[in-house]
C-alpha cells in the first residue's frame, strides 16, 4: 500500500482568494495543551512521514516540551472541530484538512517569531504553507525567499522483508559511542542543510544525541572500535517508525554493510509495527540504491524548505 498524500485530503477544499480570507478569519489557532493530546493523535492517525514525526514527538515528550524544539499549534473552526495542527519551530511540520487551516497556521507561524530552520512536508501542502507564511502581512512588503528547496523521496518498508546475511554486531548505541555518533550526525546535518550543528549549537546537539542514545533510539555497528553503520529512530508510534541519520563509514562503503544493517534493523522494528519510513534527497542516488537493496520503495515525494 502506498502512502496517502495530503493532496487527496485537500484537493476539493481550495478556496478563491476572497473566500479564503473569510474562512481563515473564522478559524482560531492556539497552542496545543496536554489535555488535547489524544484528540491530536487521532487527527494524525493517517500515516505520513510528517504525521509520524509529530505523533512520535507528542508520545515521547508530551505536547509541551523543550525537546520538541518548537510549539504545537492547533487550528479549529468556529464549532471547535480540529482542522489542522503544526509544530512550529526548528523543524516545522504541518497537517491540515483545508487551505484555510493551512493559511491560518502559516500566518500564526510567521507571527510566532520562532527560529524556523526548515519546513518539511508533502510537496503541494508545504508549498501552500510556505506561500502563506512568506507573504508579508503588510501590503507592498517584500516576500520572504527560502535559502533552498530540496526534493525528498519518501521511502517505505513493510513486511515481508527479504532476509539478507545477518550482522551479529548490530546493537543499540551506548554513550561510549557518542563521539563518533556526534561526528557522523554533524556531517549528515551539514550535507543536508548547510548548517554545522557543532558550530551553531554544540551543547544542545550533544544533549540531543545523548538523550537519543539513552532512549534506545540509536543503532550502531562497529568493528575494532570504529563506527561502520548507524541509524536513528527519530519517531516511534504503534503503527510506524521514522528513521534518519543513516550513515555508513566512507571507508566501508560498497561492501554491503549498509544494506545488511538497515535490512536487519528494519526487520526488527517491523516485528510490532506496520511501516518504516525514511527520506532521501532525490539527487543522492548512492543512498537510494542502498535503501532499495534493503527493500524500501518510494511512496511519496516531499519538499524540504531551508528557511
Amino acid at each position: 500500500m502506498q502512502c496517502i498524500t495530503n493532496t487527496a485530503t485537500m484537493e476539493h477544499h481550495f478556496a478563491a482568494p476572497g473566500q479564503l480570507s473569510i474562512q481563515t478569519r473564522m478559524l482560531t489557532v492556539n497552542p496545543l495543551s496536554r489535555e488535547g493530546e489524544e484528540e491530536v493523535l487521532a487527527f494524525l492517525a493517517r500515516r505520513s512521514v510528517s504525521n509520524v514525526i509529530m505523533s512520535g514527538f507528542i508520545r515521547d515528550n508530551g505536547a509541551v516540551s523543550p525537546f520538541n524544539r518548537g510549539t504545537f499549534y492547533v487550528c479549529r473552526d468556529r464549532m471547535g472541530q480540529l482542522e489542522g495542527i503544526a509544530l512550529v519551530g526548528h523543524s516545522t511540520l504541518v497537517e491540515a484538512r483545508t487551505e484555510a487551516a493551512l493559511a491560518a497556521l502559516a500566518r500564526h507561524a510567521r507571527e510566532d517569531g520562532a527560529s524556523i530552520q526548515t519546513m518539511l512536508g508533502e510537496q503541494n501542502l508545504i508549498k501552500c504553507f510556505w506561500d502563506h507564511y512568506a507573504t508579508p502581512a503588510v501590503a507592498g512588503a517584500t516576500s520572504q525567499t527560502p535559502r533552498r528547496i530540496c526534493s525528498e523521496l519518501v521511502l517505505e518498508q513493510r513486511f515481508p522483508i527479504g532476509v539478507l546475511k545477518g550482522v551479529p554486531g548490530l546493537r543499540l548505541a551506548t554513550l561510549d559511542d557518542l563521539p563518533e555518533i556526534i561526528s557522523a550526525n554533524a556531517e549528515i546535518a551539514f550535507a543536508d542543510t548547510g548548517v554545522n550543528p557543532l558550530e551553531k549549537d554544540p551543547v544542545g546537539f550533544h544533549k540531543r544525541m545523548s538523550r537519543r542514545i539513552d532512549g534506545g533510539r540509536m543503532w550502531v555497528f562497529s568493528e575494532e572500535g570504529r563506527l561502520i553503520f548507524k541509524a536513528d529512530v527519530v519517531a516511534d508510534t504503534p503503527e510506524a517508525v521514522y528513521l534518519e541519520g543513516i550513515y555508513v563509514n566512507p571507508h566501508e562503503r560498497g561492501k554491503g554493510w549498509g544494506t545488511r544493517c538497515l535490512s536487519q534493523l528494519t526487520r526488527h522494528l517491523l516485528a510490532q509495527r506496520v511501516s518504516a519510513y525514511l527520506l532521501v534527497n532525490e539527487e543522492n542516488t548512492a543512498a537510494q540504491r542502498l535503501y532499495h537493496k534493503a527493500g524500501y520503495k518510494q511512496c511519496s515525494r516531499y519538499h524540504l524548505i531551508l528557511v
